[in-house]
């Protein structure tokens, strides 16, 4: 068996990083010709809830498993995930003739096994042909998209979780903020993790795609995995440099603290 030395792992992992350059760019430097859009570039069925959650006049919640059990769970980080490849690393040709159930599995497996922290140029997009964006895609084929985007463990063991044992200072938000409605700008759709830790009271996956800035508040639009219907808001107030998610179905609301995802081999 061959044991390679540290010095040579390292060497060969510059090789590869070099290597890999030459035919993509990192994502956080790109811009995109069109924003994202949720009509056209989200799916259309929903990451489930495990549990039902409620609360009473007082405001006090409680939380119960679902009964029967969801089959499509725990994937706010595949799902947000894919919807981003999609978005780059896919062209939907809606004269093209439709292809056979096994092609269109192997265009998924493509799309979502291309690294989304980086950008191939257009022409190496993997085409997805006879429908007009993945909203309707994920319409005719949500089989096939919750077969091939990934099992629940990959929202367990995304690489950038490493960060949220770190403390998130107000300066870390105030620069999250900005470098999110920069991305914004080149149209580039970042996802963001929102977390409370250690207590965990929410541990999700958000996508943004657009922001509305009066001055003290930034109030990004997000794709929510869990809400597949319509936008959901993420707030970020200057005064306190603090973000906020509203109470919904599975959060009771309040702060929370936001990094982004997928942007680099590192998160």
């Amino acid at each position: 068996m061959l044991f390679l030395s540290l010095r040579n792992c390292f060497v060969l992992a510059m090789l590869l990083a070099l290597w890999t350059g030459c035919a993509s760019r990192p994502v956080s430097d790109t811009g995109f010709a069109r924003p994202f859009q949720f009509e056209r570039d989200t799916f259309a069925f929903a990451n489930e809830l495990v549990w039902e959650y409620s609360h009473d006049e007082n405001g006090d919640w409680s939380a119960s498993r679902r009964e029967p059990e969801p089959d499509y769970t725990l994937r706010c980080f595949v799902m947000t995930r894919s919807v981003r490849q999609f978005f780059q690393h896919a062209r939907f040709v809606p004269d093209a003739p439709r292809v056979d159930r096994d092609t269109y599995r192997s265009l998924i497996q493509q799309v979502v096994g291309m690294d989304p922290a980086r950008v191939w140029p257009e022409d190496e997009r993997v085409i997805i042909p006879g429908y007009g964006n993945l909203r309707d895609f994920s319409r005719a084929h949500v089989d096939l998209l919750k077969e091939e985007c990934g099992g629940a463990w990959r929202s367990y063991v995304q690489r950038g979780h490493w960060r949220l044992v770190f403390p998130f200072s107000r300066r870390h938000q105030e620069d999250m903020a900005g470098s999110l409605v920069e991305a914004l700008k080149l149209n580039r759709p970042p996802v963001v993790h929102l977390i409370l830790f250690p207590n965990l009271s929410i541990n999700h996956a958000l996508l943004l795609f657009a922001c509305e800035d009066d001055g003290d508040v930034i109030r990004f639009s997000a794709y929510d995995p869990n809400q597949a219907g319509e936008p959901v808001p993420l707030i970020y107030r200057r005064s306190t440099r603090t973000f906020t998610f509203p109470v919904n179905d599975y959060f009771r609301g309040g702060e929370v603290n936001v990094y982004e995802v997928y942007r680099s081999w590192i998160l």
